[in-house]
């Protein structure tokens, strides 16, 4: 099997992906992120009342046409706690923000625009014009209106606005579900003190830690040894589990030792593609179990997360209905960049904003797929496209960022 140019291969990823049709309700504090699965109609008037804008003073229009006027203060009405008595000509209400408007009122005199005279009088020193400075009942939304559509993400602004509709929890699509694998005799848990030819089981993190950002439920399946009777029963202990997508970790190769593809070919999985024009993450493999998607991921750490990057976070997103988002970034290389061979490189490098906010890349002298203190340490990938002629400094280029630059 020859290998596959990336685009074409998430191209592949994602039009298999079928977006998640499960739904679960949710409590407000829970939803921000997720999904709504049913539009959202208001159960209650926004704002329920005629209400002050402004702290100020209620009052008739009529009582307030030329400068100067007086009025006397008769009573208060604040949030919470509304006037509710009248007031006769020439009589007037102190009220705040956000308080009922009185029934005899049709204008709101600001507290700056009015002189505060003996016995609990005022002046006014500004002409307001009529119905200022009121917020009319429904003004924001009616009961019965549909507020928030299904297919929308809820964010502080729609939460809020879901909140003021007296919602208490509302119907989203579930987050897809992940299943981690972990393979190879060398792997232990942190914390665990390694053999002399064991090595710290890493990549389970990482890998998790992208696709729960992007949206996903992760299920950890642990470590299993090179046992193809051990992988073929955690392999059935994720299909048991209604998942969405199998992510194995390691084995996904051709060497000895190299067992889970021909275990999940033995369990049924149709492989879709294998081998990618990549580095680092060529040994990628994607197919399908049944319902469920198939992710092999190299065991190399690095391999690991920059093919979570690619085609993991991707695939999460289209399966939990989120928007597409890119990290692609323009750039310019700060030093020389040599010429490329037949596969797309994903180089680890630092990346700076300029005073012009122009993103400058200066790759890592060390790329060896396993060194993950410079995955660690790198703002992004400098990509470098199939046989890409060599840059000088200053060169337009492209990257995908990992977090944001320094200034």
């Amino acid at each position: 099997m020859s290998l596959l140019p990336v685009a074409d291969a998430l191209d592949r990823l994602l039009s298999a992906a079928k977006p998640t049709q499960r739904t679960e309700r949710v409590f407000l504090h829970e939803a921000d992120g997720r999904v709504l699965a049913e539009n959202v109609a208001a159960r209650l008037t926004q704002p329920p009342f005629d209400n002050s804008a402004m702290d100020g003073y209620a009052v008739r229009h009529a009582d307030i046409t030329e400068l100067g006027s007086i009025l006397t203060v008769v009573s208060t009405s604040a949030a919470g706690h509304a006037f509710e008595g009248t007031a006769g000509p020439g009589e007037a209400v102190r009220i705040f923000t956000g308080a009922p408007l009185p029934a005899f009122a049709d204008t709101v005199l600001l507290q700056e625009d009015a002189e505060k005279l003996e016995g609990g009088r005022i002046r006014t020193s500004f002409l307001t014009p009529k119905g200022r400075h009121i917020r009319p009942r429904g003004q924001d939304f009616s009961e019965g209106d549909v507020v928030l559509r299904a297919g929308d993400v809820l964010d502080a602004g729609r939460l809020t606005v879901a909140a003021a509709m007296n919602h208490a929890d509302l119907a989203v699509y579930a987050r897809p579900r992940i299943a981690v694998l972990a393979t190879g005799d060398e792997l232990v848990t942190p914390g665990t003190p390694p053999g002399a030819s064991q090595i710290i089981a890493s990549n389970t993190y990482g890998v998790s830690a992208l696709a729960r950002a992007a949206g996903a439920e992760i299920i950890d399946l642990g470590i299993v040894g090179d046992d193809k009777q051990a992988i073929l029963e955690a392999v059935r202990k994720a299909l048991s589990l209604d998942i969405d997508v199998l992510v194995t970790l390691g084995g996904a190769s051709v060497g000895d030792f190299d067992l889970v593809q021909p275990v999940l070919g033995e369990a049924g999985m149709e492989l879709d593609f294998w081998r990618i024009a990549m580095r680092p993450g060529k040994p990628l493999m994607v197919g399908r179990l049944g319902d469920i998607q198939i992710v092999g991921l190299p065991g190399n750490p690095v391999s690991s997360l920059v093919c979570s990057l690619l085609f993991l976070e991707p695939l999460v997103r289209r399966l939990a209905r989120l928007p597409a988002t890119s990290r692609l970034r323009k750039a310019v290389t700060a030093v020389p960049v040599k010429e490329n061979d037949q596969r797309q490189d994903y180089v680890r490098s630092r990346i700076t904003c300029g005073p012009d906010s122009e993103l400058r890349v200066t790759p890592f002298d060390k790329q060896d797929s396993s060194m993950m203190k410079i995955f660690a340490e790198a703002e992004g990938l400098l990509i470098r496209p199939p046989h890409a002629p060599a840059l000088d400094a200053g060169a337009a280029c492209e990257v995908l960022l990992l977090r944001e630059p320094s200034h």
